[in-house]
């Protein structure tokens, strides 16, 4: 057996798409299950607290309608009512112990329980970075696939089993995010939003002034200098005092006043051509990601277009692993995904009962692993100098940016310390259906792979000469509805020597 070695990101990690030069992003849908069951926990205890303070209350309240009804009678013939001694006896005692009872009653704690679980449970609560972190990660699936912020406030996405909504409050809390990121592009957006859903009538804790007060701010950033005007003028509508507002329209208006000035003096063509650049389309602020329009284009499955020629070459078939014994009787279903890097596709190849086999090895280091002699039997690729299986979870907003899976000429020493050359080929196991996005797309190319359950996707980053195919360098698109699960095998050089022959020419 192959000693397994699992790899699972277990911790909230989310970056914008425009912002960082880091490649891998994770969710863990595990570790996120775990705060939906501490959020249960807790709305349990809670209950629980609440049905305290309420028998509390109907204790006082029993005490008080008694009481209310008592003292009704006494008050109306005082000297009547204390001339029984039984009723000036009782006067006493209740003055003297019951009102101190009741008393105690009152200032009674019920909170202790609640209160103790909260300060145990706080220990797993999400941060501040967390939540920025998960804010970061809706403006990166907004961007990737080209959501406007009405539908992602309404929930209206694809494959969605339980809708949900952001309110006004939600948006401004997202707008307020990217305005500490000095993102004014999505500050804009969201602020609007959040306006947008204030004047349609939402009872809301966020205010309208201070959605003005990011909004023209962020739109002033972008250049949009009469729309930031307007939008200040608006807030002072609403509050005449606002120093900031104030302040600031005086200086619009003395940069729009140095403008015409500026303007008289420019020629009609500068003219125009200044009012082009205002009418210039807002856009996220572009990152290092040379090829990231394509990246986002197949992510959405908007990729190139094979022609008739070319697909006219893929097949699907039964493959038996080149006449290997375990298959010719029972051969495995295969079909090409892509001509040129060669891509195929290996269906019904992992059992759900193997996946869960899997999904537990993530958790625990356990060293056991049965199937994956079966990648020797289909690749023909000796597998022992092959890296240890890794499995990865990516939840909502979880990607991995476009990358090398082979070490390049300007990594020597890539996999210097494993001894056994650079990685030859990729297999990639999907342990399960995605609702909506997460594809393994190639940029370089234009071809998207969707995950699909059971299946697994194979291909060379090399040339039998050993030089890398730059066309393999790939992504993991972001999840937008789903999680993800994925296991891959890394097979290296080493061992391939009479398996995969080189060849003269350098790119074959």
């Amino acid at each position: 057996m192959a000693s397994v070695k699992v790899w699972c990101i277990l911790v909230l990690s989310f970056l914008l798409p425009h912002s960082y030069a880091h490649m891998d992003f994770f969710t863990s849908i595990g570790h996120m299950t775990d705060l939906i069951n501490t959020e249960k926990d807790l709305v349990t205890s809670l209950k629980d607290y609440i049905k305290a303070e309420e028998n509390k209350l109907e204790q006082i309240k029993k005490w008080a309608e008694k009481l209310d009804q008592l003292t009704d009678t006494a008050t109306k013939d005082p000297e009547g009512f204390l001339g029984h001694p039984v009723n000036a006896f009782k006067l006493m005692k209740r003055l003297n112990t019951e009102w101190g009872e009741l008393e105690n009653l009152v200032l009674k704690d019920m909170s202790d329980g609640f209160i103790s679980n909260m300060t145990i449970q706080r220990q797993y609560f999400p941060n501040d970075e967390d939540q920025t972190g998960a804010a970061k990660a809706l403006l990166r699936l907004q961007d990737t696939y080209n959501l406007d912020t009405d539908t992602l406030s309404r929930g209206n996405l694809p494959g969605v089993k339980h809708k949900s909504f952001l309110t006004a409050e939600d948006c401004f809390e997202l707008g307020k995010i990217a305005y500490t990121e000095a993102d004014y592009y999505h500050t804009e957006l969201w602020m609007e939003q959040a306006l947008k859903q204030l004047d349609d009538g939402e009872v809301s804790t966020a205010d309208k002034v201070s959605i003005l007060d990011y909004l023209s701010y962020a739109v002033y950033q972008q250049g949009d200098l009469d729309k930031a005007m307007m939008l200040t003028k608006r807030l002072l509508e609403l509050d005449p005092e606002h120093q900031r507002a104030n302040g600031n329209l005086k200086y619009f208006e003395y940069i729009m006043s140095k403008e015409k000035e500026a303007n008289k003096s420019t020629t009609e063509t500068d003219s125009q051509t200044d009012k082009e650049t205002k009418a210039k389309k807002k856009e996220p602020n572009k990152d290092y990601l040379p090829e990231r329009q394509k990246y986002e284009m197949l992510c959405r499955g908007e990729g190139l277009k094979m022609t008739p020629r070319r697909q006219k070459k893929l097949f699907c078939r039964y493959y038996d692993g080149n006449q290997n014994p375990k298959y010719i009787l029972a051969p495995v279903k295969q079909e090409d995904e892509w001509d040129k890097p060669r891509i195929v596709r290996f269906l019904e190849i992992i059992s759900d009962e193997e996946i869960e086999t899997v999904k537990e090895l993530a958790k625990p280091r356990v060293k056991s692993f049965s199937f994956l002699f079966m990648l020797l039997d289909l690749t023909g690729l000796d597998v022992s100098t092959a890296e240890e299986l890794q499995v990865a979870n990516y939840g909502v907003g979880g990607q991995y940016e476009p990358h090398f899976d082979f070490g390049r000429k300007d990594e020597p020493d890539a996999f210097k310390e494993l001894g056994t050359g650079n990685r030859i080929a990729t297999w990639l196991f999907y342990m399960s259906d995605v609702s909506a996005g997460g594809a393994t797309v190639f940029p370089e190319v234009g071809a998207s792979v969707w995950p699909k359950k059971g299946t697994a996707v194979f291909w060379y980053n090399l040339f039998p000469s050993g030089e890398g195919d730059y066309s393999t360098r790939h992504a993991a698109c972001p999840v937008l509805v789903g999680n993800k699960w994925v296991s891959n095998k890394w097979i290296h050089e080493r061992g391939q020597e009479f398996r995969r022959p080189c060849t003269l020419s350098e790119l074959e």
